[in-house]
């Protein structure tokens, strides 16, 4: 097959993934990325089922495996800041977890060798034409790729320049979350606490690093009520929301001031009617986004490797590529988009009473009979795409 040139925007974790991939199927990639540079920190992403199959087969295991998160129990408090139930090792963490910013430097060391990444740069227009695709950039001169890949998120500028405006295809699910690292005070050990009032809730874990803490909080709110607020302004907010909560929520929040990593947003759903347009074709969050609990990360990556392989299937011919791949990736977004759905009643009941119902449930999950329930949910939006190898060309087969 004659290599064909393929940009992709967004270098988290779809990207780079894509990258991989396409490179292997033959395709030479570049990876434009609108932040300066690979985003730290985060919150973390666990893989199950067969994502391990996907991970193992992009020679990323052994690498995940030194990053590893290794949480053990993780303890829900209740709003007088004591225990209410125990969730033990690998209840919500999976077989194996690793911070996001340390999956998404993964990708890039073992990408960055053959693809071409643009940081500090975004996509702003796309005009197709009849064999392939202008691409105008904000800082960058005008190129021409033979396909475009949106993998660049929830607020995706390609879905944007090739399918509309983001309202179209967002539905909010009606809570924000935050989330940034902040000194250890509480001197936990790979263990997390879990801690709620009605209408927000904060959940501290500690992975790899003893002196630091991952926080992430998470609240009710009218989803265009702040609008898409700058970095100063996102500081301000949490402080607003969480500076009259309890347990050891002003302490965490003296770090936000001085935060490198945080991370502020609404939470909602992607729902399009096509993946693809033409020559330009939406992976991950920027085309079917599930929220908290919708094995997001794990889909995007099965995706990447979905799009590549029947891109290579179908000897290039992108729009029965393009086809195949919505095919077997629909119905799995659709899995993820329900457990999604129901995120917010888990992380922020809204009253409580919803509270204490929460808390009860869960309570009862803990059990031999609830944990394997719990499992299944998880596992069944793992699962929901069976990893397949596809035939490769010997030249671009990877070690």
């Amino acid at each position: 097959m004659t290599s064909k040139t393929v940009l992709v925007s967004g270098a988290s974790v779809a990207g780079p993934s894509a990258a991989y991939w396409l490179h292997r199927y033959g395709y030479s990639v570049t990876v434009v990325e609108a932040a300066p540079r690979l985003r730290p920190g985060g919150q973390a992403v666990d893989f199950r089922g067969e994502q391990m199959k996907l991970v193992e087969a992009m020679g990323l295991l052994d690498d995940l495996r030194d990053h590893e998160t290794a949480l053990r129990e993780q303890v829900q408090l209740d709003p007088a800041g004591q225990p209410a139930f125990t969730l033990p090792s690998g209840f919500t963490n999976g077989e194996l977890e690793v911070l996001r910013g340390d999956l998404a430097r993964i990708l890039y060391d073992h990408t960055k060798g053959y693809t071409e990444y643009v940081f500090g740069d975004r996509v702003t227009s796309l005009t197709e034409t009849a064999d392939g695709v202008e691409v105008t950039f904000r800082h960058a001169a005008p190129r021409r790729f033979d396909l475009v890949v949106g993998a660049d998120g929830i607020h995706s500028g390609v879905r944007t320049a090739a399918f509309g405006p983001e309202a179209k295809f967002r539905t909010d699910l009606g809570y924000h979350v935050a989330g940034f690292t902040a000194p250890n005070h509480l001197r936990l050990d790979h263990a997390g606490l879990l801690y709620n009032e009605p209408g927000l809730g904060a959940i501290v874990t500690s992975h790899r690093d003893p002196a630091t803490v991952t926080v992430g909080l998470a609240f009710r709110g009218d989803p265009d009520g702040y609008g898409r607020p700058d970095l100063t302004r996102q500081k301000d907010i949490v402080t607003e929301v969480f500076g009259n909560a309890g347990w050891e929520l002003p302490q965490l929040l003296t770090a936000v001031a001085d935060a490198p990593d945080l991370y502020f947003d609404t939470v909602g759903q992607i729902k399009l009617d096509s993946w693809s347009r033409g020559r330009v074709v939406l992976l991950g969050d920027a085309a079917w986004c599930a929220g908290p609990g919708g094995s997001g990360t794990g889909l995007a990556m099965m995706g990447a490797q979905v799009l590549a392989g029947e891109l290579a299937a179908a000897g290039g011919d992108h729009a029965t590529a393009f086809a195949r791949y919505e095919q077997r990736l629909r119905k799995p977004a659709r899995v993820g988009q329900r457990n999604g759905a129901g995120s917010g009643d888990f992380l922020v009941p809204a009253t409580e009473e919803k509270l204490r119902k929460r808390n009860r449930m869960y309570r009862s999950l803990t059990g031999p009979i609830g944990r394997r329930v719990f499992e299944y949910m998880g596992n069944r939006a793992a699962n929901a795409v069976k990893f397949r190898a596809y035939p490769e060309p010997r030249a671009h087969a990877l070690p």
